[in-house]
Order: structure tokens, then sequence, then C-alpha cells
């Protein structure tokens, strides 16, 4: 193991609290994945209404990121950490008592709002709390997602199978222990010095750089949520096969967020290592729709997608981080909002596409979303080669970068190193200009 990743692994122990609490936040993407079919045929609904569970979940999410820098710069980061775990401890438990689809849609919505609090902040937590750098608190950040998104497909489908309610009984448990961990562990941030305006997430997107990114986040989420939505259902298999299948998924994602994402990047670039992973991802896309039938085919496609996943969330994150003009949880508050928006439209549009055409649609609709989507981002492969070279110019964006997430949530002090600083600087007045 390089001294690197033993850095990044040796954390103070409120940055695993909140690494731990990512984990379960995660979980809940794919959590319910296993009982989508089972969630139709008990509570006699459409995919299409059982789809909604993510619709509800992730567009509140997505509208809630715009209040969450407002919220956090009156309350400090680890009460609205706090608050936006209490949220999903509630919601979660009231989704496994709710006896009806439109009663867990409601309360996934719920949910969603908590989730937002709670991933909006997390991210700039870890980043200043973290030891190792910048990125290396993206890639411990991304570990815990990798985990979360594996973990819980396998979590969903072994309770799934005791009853569509454990699932979310589970969340609500394992949130509460994030909880009480966050609580105990976590030291108090202080607000920062100016509180942010509710405006200025939207006002972030005028920003060419942003707006790139996010706009390319929203096609290719428009393409993940379509297969994380709607693939379970051809797939024709009970809920603890479907948690093994996207078990297996989730492993790929972690191992490729860690891993291989970083490794690309170093060879390639991140432009060109985006490039490829978006272009990889429309034709499983693509096979999926000419092949929903073929079961062995569709599996090895879902599972196989994993690595895509993996390769775009660590290095669309850093990306967003890297070429914003504006300070990170505003724009990851931004960035947060149009790319949700894409995920939670995604699998309700699915399911409408399928009842109104046939199986196939939703999955070719999602290739053509995500080729779309690399044509977006070759209009700033500039600003991307660009970032990749203030990274490395800045020795990775170590503590830097880290000390300036600090300074913006109120969290430890850090100072913004003296030729950092001119450089964001004239970004800002570029990214203006532009």
């Amino acid at each position: 193991m390089s001294a690197q990743s033993a850095s990044m692994f040796k954390q103070p122990k409120a940055v695993y609290a909140v690494a731990f609490a990512c984990v379960v936040s995660f979980m809940g993407i794919g959590l319910v994945d296993p009982i989508l079919p089972a969630l139709s045929a008990q509570l006699d609904a459409t995919p299409s209404q059982v789809s909604l569970l993510f619709t509800s979940y992730l567009v509140v999410t997505a509208i809630a990121m715009l209040g969450t820098n407002w919220v956090s710069s009156r309350i400090g980061a680890k009460k609205t950490l706090i608050t936006g775990l209490a949220v999903i401890v509630v919601f979660s438990a009231l989704a496994g008592l709710s006896g009806s689809i439109n009663g867990i849609v409601g309360f996934r919505a719920g949910w969603g709002l908590g989730n937002a609090l709670f991933i909006a902040t997390s991210l700039a937590v870890i980043v200043a709390s973290a030891s190792g750098g910048f990125a290396g608190a993206i890639v411990l950040y991304e570990a815990a997602l990798g985990l979360g998104i594996a973990a819980g497909p396998l979590v969903g489908g072994l309770l799934g199978d005791i009853s569509w309610r454990g699932p979310f009984f589970g969340v609500a448990v394992l949130m509460a222990i994030a909880l009480l961990a966050t609580v105990v562990l976590l030291d108090a941030t202080p607000k920062p010095a100016e509180p942010t305006p509710l405006s200025a997430p939207l006002k972030a997107l005028r920003h060419r750089s942003l707006l790139t990114m996010s706009l390319t986040a929203l096609l290719y989420n428009w393409g993940f949520f379509t297969m994380l939505g709607y693939a379970p259902y051809p797939m024709e298999l009970d809920a603890i096969q479907l948690g093994f299948v996207f078990f297996g998924w989730g492993l790929l994602v972690a191992f490729f967020s860690v891993v291989g994402a970083p490794r690309l990047q170093a060879r390639f670039g991140t432009a060109r290592s985006l490039y490829g992973a978006l272009g990889f991802f429309a034709v499983l896309l693509l096979l999926i729709g000419l092949f929903t039938d073929v079961r062995w085919a569709l599996i090895t496609c879902v599972v196989a997608s994993g690595i895509v996943v993996g390769i775009n969330n660590t290095l669309t994150t850093q990306a967003v981080m890297l070429v914003s003009p504006v300070a990170r949880p505003i724009a990851s508050s931004a960035y947060g909002f149009v790319r949700f928006l894409g995920g939670g439209l995604a699998p309700y549009a699915a399911g409408k596409l399928a009842e109104s055409f046939n199986l196939h649609v939703p999955f070719v609709v999602g290739a053509v979303a995500v080729l779309l989507g690399i044509g977006v981002l070759s209009t700033g492969h500039r600003m991307l080669t660009q970032a990749d070279a203030d990274m490395a110019a800045s020795g990775h964006g170590d503590g830097d970068v880290a000390g300036e997430v600090a300074d913006e949530f109120g969290g430890a002090p850090g100072a913004i190193d003296q030729e950092v600083e001119p450089e964001l600087a004239a970004r800002e007045q570029s990214a203006t200009r532009s």
C-alpha cells in the first residue's frame, strides 16, 4: 500500500463517523431496487407508480439542495448534518409503517429532504477534516459512496425477502447509529462569517464551467437512474437474487471509484477518462435496450455498468470542485440540484415509455441521453484540461483546497495558499466573462 493510500485511510474519528453516515445514506439509493417488483405486486401498483419512490426522493433532494447552504451557513455544518440524519431516520421509519404506495412515495420525499441536508454538507466536512489532502478526501468520500451503493441492494434484498418493509426499517436503525456517532465524534463547527444567500446556487449556474458539468451529470443520471429504477423488472428475479446482482454492480462501483478512476485520470486526464466512461455506458444501455428479454445479457450489462459509475462519480465530483469559480459548498448544491433532477425524472419517464411503447425504449432513450452528455462535456474540454494542470501544479490540491473548503464551511482553521488564491480569482473573472 502506498503512503498516499495509507494516509487516506488514517483519519480522525470524526471523518469515519461522517463517512459511515455517508455509507448508510447512499445505501438508500439502491436499497429499494430489490423490492421494486415486490412492491408492485403486493401493493397493486404499476412499475411507473413504484418508480415514484425514486422520483419523489431525488426531485425533493434536488430542490432542497438549493437551500442547504442557506441553512448550514446559519446553524453550522454539524447541526445541518444532524438535522439531515434525524429527518432521514423519521421518514424512513414512516415509509416502513406505511400501507400504500402513495404513502411510501410521500415519505420518500421527506427522506429526500434529509438526504439533501446531509449530502451537501458531508462532502465539505470530510474534505475539511480529512488528512491526505483534497484528492484523498474525494476518494475517501467516493469509497463511502461505493460501499453504500454496493451494500444497499444486498441489505435491501436480504431484508426485503422477509418483508418489503424491512429495508426501510433497516435504514432507520443504521441512520440512528450514524446520528449518534456524528453527535459524539464530530466537533462543533462554527458558523461562517457571512451567511449564504438563498439565491447563491442558482446564481452559480451562470458560470459556464459549473453549468457544463451539471448538465453533463443530468444527462448521465438520466441513463443511470433509468437503469437503476427500471432494469429490475425485466430480470424477473426475487428480492435476494436482485440484491446479489446489484451487490456485484456495487462492488465494481466501489473498486473503480477508489482504484480505477485515479489511475485512469493520471494516465489519460479527466476529460478523456470521462469520454471513455460515458461512451462505454451509452453502449451498455443500448445493449440493455436491444437485449432486454435476454436475462443473462441484461444482468451482465447492469453489473458491468458499475465500472462506469465508479469512474464517473469520482472524476465528476473532483472536476466540479476544481472548475467551479464559486465557493465549493455552493458549487456542490448547484450541481446537486441539476443532476438529481435528471435522476428523479428518469425512472418515472422510463415507466411511462415502457407502458406506451415497450420495455426496450426507455433504455435506448437513456443511451441517447448519455451520448448527449458526452457532447455537452466536450464543450468544456479546455477547462477540464486546465483543471488537471492546476491540480498537478498545486501538488494534487492537497492542503490548500481542503483548507479553503474548511473556511467556507466554518470548519477547521485554514488559509488558501498565496499561489492558489490569485489563480482562483483569475478563474472567477474568466468564468464571469464567459
